[in-house]
């Protein structure tokens, strides 16, 4: 009953609102409201014509631009005492002391001088019953190429390291023996490998 009386009530109420908000949105809207416009008001015209230019008297009026000149070249100097001196560094040859066994076939007249040395792997089975510096003496022979041949072990003071060296010296690289420019086989080539255990 009391949602029928609500109904009732509540219809004609909105029906009243809602025509006096209509009514007076109307008499909003017959005002003779009007906004403060600036008289010199902005005028687009779309339709306007784009004039043609001449284009014969366009070229007439190019010029070309100046280029700007290249700079002067720079003075001639003429003066001989300007000149830098042609002597050089003077500098006494330095002093070193370093105990160097590079072999018996060493000669400093391009004689079995090696080009490429390869150091050898430390293998690891070796390492638990060796000193901390190990020599192997080397014999081989170089052929024209520069390869290494014939190698032997001559003496070791580790014989656990006699395959590692020899390993190590088939990768070298020497100069031949050079004799009327003509290479030559170089016999007796005699070096020391050395292995050293860090730390």
């Amino acid at each position: 009953m009391g949602s029928f009386v609500r109904l009732f009530i509540g219809i004609p109420l909105a029906v009243l609102v809602t025509g006096g908000l209509f009514l007076f949105m109307a008499a909003m809207i017959r005002q003779d409201l009007r906004l403060n416009e600036p008289e010199d008001a902005l005028n687009i015209n779309i339709t306007a014509q784009i004039d043609d230019s001449d284009i014969n008297n366009a070229n007439r009026e190019f010029k070309r631009p100046t280029l700007d000149a290249p700079p002067p070249p720079p003075p001639a100097v003429n003066d001989p005492s300007n000149r830098p001196a042609l002597d050089g560094v003077r500098a006494d040859i330095p002093q070193i002391d370093a105990n160097l066994n590079i072999g018996t076939g060493f000669n400093p007249d391009r004689d079995a001088q090696p080009l490429v040395r390869i150091p050898p792997q430390y293998p690891e089975r070796c390492m638990s019953r060796a000193d901390s510096v190990e020599t192997v003496v080397m014999q081989f022979d170089v052929t024209p190429e520069g390869q290494t041949t014939n190698i032997q072990v001559i003496d070791t003071t580790n014989s656990c390291l006699n395959r590692a060296a020899i390993r190590s010296v088939e990768r070298w690289k020497y100069q031949p023996k050079i004799v009327d420019n003509v290479a030559e086989p170089r016999r007796g080539v005699q070096t020391v490998v050395t292995f050293q255990l860090d730390g």
